[in-house]
């Protein structure tokens, strides 16, 4: 495998989280000679938040997830790699019916007490036998230390594993924030991402933590895209042991939320650097908009314009493409008043290419890894950032040997 250009230097270490135990194995569900499983123990008393794909054709631990997040609580965590039992029907369910039970009576709590999440090929069956006949070995396993482990259990076409960590203190109480994900193709998230669980030692309510997490996920997870296409497995959770001994949260603290955002930005922002044949991170700052939401729609046209991308990849400043991008996303834009500058170089504004650009002022910029790109649109104040990476052909020629 060829590992991302973009990838880390290193990765950061998260240290062990009071209530939070790893395991991982080779269950051999797609994969040979590499881990496909993942288990995790919480203890009692552990809250939980999460947001999940908002895709029509959801998969069948998605929607156990949804049901299961009612409860509030949560004391297992089960995810495999290799297969997303999505598009499976009744058979799914079942499926994750038994994976669950299975969980339940390893770890010895409720079935509603357990969350579960698939990564992989659409529409083919789970072998979940797999999967359960290894959960005992696993639960054996459980360790506080495996992060790293976790982190590449959950792979798919990634190209590295994707970890982030962040401290604070809260009531006088240290807390720490660790979280995982995968993602690298089918990333246009929309509510959540391909796959994302943070875990904290934090004492917070159910109602805030979800509160805090769907906030932060507006301006991280679903800021990002790699090739437009969300998935049907989109899901990220949060979990909080309440380990930590700081008073409860009842309500969003800011200085937890600043830290899950953080997590949660890096881990994003991992993703699209790892994206299918990425090789540049493009940052699309959009201003001057009628709305954030609208800020949001235009930058997301621009960053899952084929063409876009494809000029990015071969360092071609066609900014004519990011017009075209602008144009066509639905929101109010004034023609005489845009501006766009790439690298910090004005390069269009009043409608028209300004007078003073020369294209070799950016040429360097444009060969660089990070490509940032300034739009203002004039009519308004509203403001979005979002962030995608550059098409080649290296995303064709994973794609087109997925299954294969």
């Amino acid at each position: 495998m060829i590992v991302s250009p973009l990838a880390p230097a290193s990765y950061p270490e998260l240290k062990p989280i009071a209530g939070v135990r790893l395991a991982t194995g080779e269950a051999g569900i797609r994969y040979k000679n590499r881990t496909d499983l993942l288990l995790v123990e919480l203890c009692e008393g552990t809250t939980v938040a999460g947001v999940f794909t908002r895709s029509l054709t959801a998969s069948a631990p998605v929607l156990a997830c949804r049901e299961a997040l009612k409860g509030g609580g949560a004391r297992a965590l089960v995810v495999n790699s290799g297969n997303s039992n999505a598009f499976t029907g009744s058979v799914g369910v079942a499926s994750v019916e038994r994976i669950m039970a299975m969980a339940a009576k390893e770890i010895g709590c409720k079935t509603g007490e357990v969350f579960t999440a698939s990564t992989g090929v659409i529409g083919e069956r789970l072998p979940d036998d797999k999967i359960t006949a290894s959960l005992g070995d696993l639960k054996d396993k459980l360790s506080d230390t495996s992060w790293e482990a976790a982190a590449k259990a959950i792979m798919t076409t990634d190209t590295y594993p994707k970890m982030a960590t962040r401290s604070l203190t809260l009531g006088g109480k240290t807390v720490t924030i660790n979280g995982i994900a995968k993602g690298s193709g089918m990333i246009a998230p929309d509510m959540a991402t391909m796959l994302g669980f943070v875990f904290t030692d934090a004492a917070i309510g159910a109602s805030a933590l979800q509160s805090m997490l769907a906030q932060a996920n507006e301006t991280t997870f679903n800021s990002i895209t790699v090739d437009g296409d969300t998935s049907t497995s989109d899901t990220l959770i949060l979990f909080a042991t309440g380990q930590a001994g700081n008073p409860t949260l009842a309500a969003p603290d800011a200085a937890f939320k600043k830290a899950l955002h953080e997590v949660l930005h890096e881990l994003a922002l991992h993703m699209v650097k790892d994206g299918e044949g990425a090789e540049k991170l493009v940052t699309i700052n959009i201003s001057g908009a009628d709305s954030t939401k609208a800020a949001h729609r235009i930058g997301m046209s621009i960053a899952n314009s084929p063409l876009v991308k494809t000029a990015l990849a071969a360092g071609d400043a066609n900014w004519g493409r990011i017009v075209m991008a602008v144009g066509k996303a639905g929101e109010k834009a004034d023609r005489d008043k845009l501006t766009i500058k790439i690298g910090g170089v004005v390069v269009a504004k009043n409608g028209e290419a300004d007078p003073d650009y020369k294209e070799a002022q950016i040429d360097a910029h444009m060969k660089a890894r990070d490509i940032k790109i300034d739009v203002d649109v004039g009519v308004g104040n509203a403001f979005a950032t979002v962030y995608t990476c550059d098409l080649t052909h290296r995303y064709i020629d994973i794609n087109g040997s997925y299954r294969s």
